[in-house]
C-alpha cells in the first residue's frame, strides 16, 4: 500500500493506469468493531462508472467500487520469482505451441490460427500473442470466419498472471460475449532437479510413436490426427513402461526445443499408481532432454488434477501463468425478408 509522509494511506491510481498491475485496499465491511479491509492485486483491466475491474493472476476478475478504496498504487509488472528459470509469457506461449503443433496454421498479423480437426483446444485455437495488424473487432471476426470455414468452434487461448500476459484482452473478449470454458496452469522448473533420481530400467525411450503407447493415451480423439499432433515438434521423445498386458503401465512425452523441455501425456494405469512410475517417466525424459542441451522444463496441468500437481510440486515446478480458452459466441443467423 502507499503511505504519505504523515503515515496515511493514499490512492495513487487513475484511469490512465488501466492495463497496469496494481495493488488496491478497500473497505469490505464497516461495523461497531470498526472497518475491515480487503487487498486485491492484479491487472487493472477497466475503470468505468466508478467501478474498477481487476484481474488476478488466476484470471479471476474482482469488481471494486472506487468509493470504497482507501489505498492503491501501481506495482511491478511481475513479482520476483523465487525459483525456476526466467521467462516471459510470449516466449513460453510460442514454445508451448511448437511443442503441440496443429495440422494447419495461418498467420493473422502476429496471431497464429491453429486447427487440427478438433483434437484438443490447444491445437484448435487462435494464439493471440502480439498485434493482429487490424482493429480487435475485425481480427475476432476473421478468427470466427477461419474456424467456421473448417466446421470448428472459434477458440482463443489467452493467459493471465505473468509479464506480457493478456488480462486486458481477456476482459475485451468477455465484453464481446466470449465464454471462458477451461483454465489451467503452465508450470516451469529447472530441468536438472527433475532428472536427479536413480535410473529406472523399466522406462524405455523411443523416437517412434507406437500403437502400444497410444493404447494408454486417454485423449486419442481422431487417431490419425492425434498421431500427427503427438509426433510433431522440434525433438520429440516418447517414454513407455510395459504393463502385464499389451497396454503400457505408464507413458510420457517430451519435446526438446532449445533450452526448454516440455512434458505432456504423463499417464499411469490406475492399478499401478503410487509405484513411482510417473516420476520414473519424468526422470528418464528429463535426462534425455539434458543430453540435448535443455536446461529448463515446462508443463501444463489442470487445477483439479491434485495427484499431478503434488508430483510436480515435489519436482520443483512452480506456476508461471494461468492460461484460458475462450469460446466465441454463436453468430446470429441473418434475417431474410419474405
Amino acid at each position: 500500500m502507499e503511505f504519505t509522509a504523515s503515515g496515511r494511506l493514499e490512492v495513487r491510481l487513475t484511469r490512465a493506469d488501466v492495463g497496469k498491475r496494481v495493488s488496491v485496499r478497500r473497505v469490505s465491511e464497516e461495523g461497531s468493531a470498526g472497518r475491515k479491509f480487503t487487498d486485491t492485486v492484479g491487472v487493472l483491466t477497466s475503470w468505468n462508472d466508478g467501478v474498477l475491474l481487476i484481474t488476478r493472476r488466476t484470471g479471476e476478475r474482482v469488481s471494486v467500487d472506487a468509493s470504497t478504496m482507501v489505498a492503491g498504487k501501481v506495482v511491478p509488472a511481475e513479482p520476483a520469482r523465487r525459483r525456476g528459470p526466467s521467462a516471459t509469457y510470449p516466449e513460453l506461449a510460442r514454445v508451448a505451441s511448437r511443442g503441440w503443433q496443429p495440422i494447419e496454421s495461418e498467420r493473422l498479423g502476429a496471431w497464429e490460427l491453429r486447427a487440427a480437426d478438433g483434437f484438443t483446444r490447444r491445437a484448435n485455437s487462435v494464439l493471440p500473442v502480439g498485434d493482429p495488424g487490424m482493429p480487435l473487432d475485425d481480427a475476432l471476426s476473421r478468427v470466427q470466419d477461419w474456424y467456421a470455414a473448417r466446421g470448428l468452434p472459434a477458440y482463443a487461448q489467452t493467459a493471465t498472471g505473468a509479464a506480457g500476459a493478456q488480462e486486458v484482452l481477456c476482459a475485451e473478449l468477455e465484453a464481446r460475449g466470449w465464454l471462458r470454458e477451461v483454465s489451467a496452469e503452465l508450470r516451469i522448473a529447472a530441468l536438472a532437479p527433475v532428472a536427479d533420481a536413480p535410473d529406472d530400467p523399466r522406462v524405455l525411450l523411443s523416437r517412434d510413436l507406437e500403437a502400444q503407447w497410444l493404447g494408454r493415451y486417454q485423449r486419442k480423439g481422431a487417431s490419425e490426427v492425434a498421431t500427427r499432433v503427438l509426433r510433431a515438434g522440434p525433438s520429440v521423445w516418447f517414454a513407455t513402461v510395459s504393463g502385464e498386458g499389451e497396454v503400457p503401465a505408464a507413458i510420457g512425452r517430451c519435446v526438446v526445443d532449445g533450452r526448454w523441455a516440455g512434458f505432456a501425456a504423463v499417464e499411469v494405469d490406475p492399478a499401478c499408481r503410487r509405484q513411482g512410475l510417473a516420476s520414473a517417466v519424468m526422470t528418464a525424459l528429463a535426462r534425455r532432454a539434458l543430453d540435448e542441451g535443455a536446461s529448463a522444463a515446462w508443463l501444463q496441468v489442470e487445477a483439479d488434477n491434485e495427484g499431478a500437481r503434488a508430483l510436480y510440486d515435489r519436482m520443483g515446478f512452480s506456476t508461471h501463468h494461468a492460461y484460458h480458452h475462450y469460446r466465441a459466441p454463436e453468430r446470429k443467423a441473418p434475417v431474410t425478408a419474405r
